[in-house]
């Protein structure tokens, strides 16, 4: 039995659309919140168990854990010691874990917990010889369509904004994924155990580009002519502290203006390699993400 968290949210609906599309025939059994939207689920024609409860409730973990073979972990990486804990109380022979490209930051705190994290199931999987095999994907900045979290703002921004602030003239890279490459990748990997067990794996868009040109090519998709002006990191980080303060810390962007200055390209040659990973270029990705975006405003 496969066991899958997160099977609704962004990546996770990519990854159900790749169930669907290649047949799976196996028992998935799937942990949903009673808000979740589990139409694509109900209608998938797979062997779907559905779970109504919470990722927090670690008693929960154990009891959808019985039975399983395969833990699909897409729902979020601070669950994740939880779950593997789970995973080895119960036999399970294997786990997939979704993390992150963030891992890699430059700010302690936007990376220490990720690291600590993925040192305490290396070592709760060196005490065990239950849990045979763990894969980490480690996703860069996720984006695909107005669900995302990422160029969903970036989009309203260059749509809003006629004159548009960017950080250190725009000229860091970012290399992002679209989630549907990430629903083709982890069900992949979930088919090829043999290659990728007890491997970690970065998976980024096709190539790395600079801020400023993902904002202009976005700018070009709508059809909007847009000026950029130059914000150096220090004042962004200025401002950043002063909108905090302003808010008693209701609004806290610091964090993420400072990674606006770090490069955060990563290669997935690994993954090519291992079990074929071929992402689509940006173009094509923000150009249906746009796309859509303008067929929501026009209705």
């Amino acid at each position: 039995m496969l066991l899958v968290t997160g099977i609704t949210g962004h990546s996770g609906r990519y990854f159900l659309q790749e169930l669907i599309n290649n047949n799976y025939d196996g028992t998935i059994r799937c942990i949903v919140r009673e808000t979740s939207n589990t139409f694509l689920l109900d209608t998938s024609g797979l062997n779907i168990e559905k779970v109504v409860g919470d990722l927090e409730d670690p008693d929960l973990i154990d009891r959808v854990m019985n039975g399983v073979d395969t833990v699909m972990h897409i729902y979020n990486i601070h669950h994740s010691t939880m779950i593997v804990r789970s995973a080895i109380k119960n036999k399970v022979k294997r786990a997939i874990l979704v993390h992150t490209t963030g891992i890699y930051s430059e700010f302690k705190y936007a990376s220490e917990g990720y690291k600590k994290i993925e040192q305490k199931i290396k070592e709760l999987k060196s005490d065990t010889k239950c849990l045979t095999g763990i894969t980490i994907l480690r996703p860069s900045m996720i984006y695909g369509d107005l669900c995302d979290s990422n160029m969903s703002k970036f989009i309203k921004m260059v749509d809003k904004l006629r004159i548009m602030p960017v950080i250190n003239g725009g000229t860091s890279l970012i290399q992002p994924v679209n989630a549907r490459d990430l629903g083709k990748a982890f069900f992949t990997v979930l088919m090829y155990p043999e290659e990728t067990n007890d491997k970690a794996y970065d998976l980024s868009g096709e190539r790395p580009i600079k801020m400023i040109d993902i904002f202009k090519l976005i700018s070009k998709e709508l059809g909007k002519t847009t000026i950029y002006f130059n914000v150096p990191l220090s004042l962004g980080v200025l401002m950043a502290r002063v909108l905090k303060f302003l808010t008693l810390g209701r609004i806290d962007f610091i964090e993420k203006v400072q990674r606006m200055g770090e490069d955060r390209d990563y290669s997935h040659d690994k993954a090519t390699s291992d079990f074929g990973y071929n992402p689509m270029a940006f173009e094509k990705g923000i150009q249906i993400e746009v796309l859509e975006y303008l067929e929501k405003n026009r209705n």
